[in-house]
């Protein structure tokens, strides 16, 4: 077995963040983020419906974690496993809902199939899209389309998720950030919905001060 020394190790840890940071740097930023940031005003806090996220494997992992950031800074989220909604859970969407989806592939079978059942059930529903690849058929599909840009994993197989769920973790910041900024969302709100916690207390000490 291969060994390295401790600045080996060093350099190589930094060239992988160096990598992450870098394909961060690269996400394309267009008037996409502003369509996508309308529809989610529009659809939650217009017409009170909720943003829905979905996602598959790690993907989904991502989406889970942007739901619940939206939850907490006022904007009502929650994420759907895109395969229990082949099994009733589906049953969660309401006609003024929105949904946010992860694939970087874009060829997910099970979030392709949740869009056909959900305009099955909700023709008029809208979709925004997280992807790798925007030429996909869930690219295709979606009424608006955020593209992370494409960059290589970092895992030396070239095939687990990592570079591709951070670009997808700050693209759901992106959203998350410009949504409070839309809506005011302020400390005071914000100590209303954390009551425990580290984050509880410091909100609380933001309002006496």
């Amino acid at each position: 077995m291969a060994t390295t020394t401790g600045s080996d190790s060093t350099t190589h840890l930094k060239k992988i963040l160096e990598a992450e940071a870098e394909a961060v740097r690269n996400i394309p930023l267009s008037s996409a983020y502003d369509d996508a940031v309308n529809l989610i005003l529009e659809h939650v806090h217009h017409r009170h419906g909720k943003l829905v996220t979905s996602g598959m494997g790690k993907a989904g992992q991502i989406a889970m974690n942007i739901a619940t950031t939206f939850c907490s800074t006022g904007t009502p989220a929650v994420c759907l496993h895109p395969s229990e909604a082949q099994h009733g859970d589906l049953g969660i969407l309401q006609p003024d809902d929105v949904l946010l989806l992860l694939s970087n592939s874009g060829k997910t079978r099970e979030i392709l199939e949740l869009i056909e059942l959900t305009r099955n059930l909700y023709p008029q529903i809208p979709f925004i899209v997280i992807t790798g690849d925007s030429s996909s058929p869930l690219a295709e599909a979606a009424d608006v389309v955020l593209f992370t840009g494409g960059a290589p994993e970092v895992c030396p197989l070239g095939m687990t998720p990592t570079t591709s769920t951070t670009v997808m973790t700050v693209m759901g910041d992106l959203l998350v950030i410009s949504v409070m900024e839309n809506i005011g969302f302020t400390v005071e709100e914000y100590a209303k919905r954390h009551h425990g916690g580290y984050l509880g207390h410091k909100s609380k000490i933001k309002l006496l001060s």
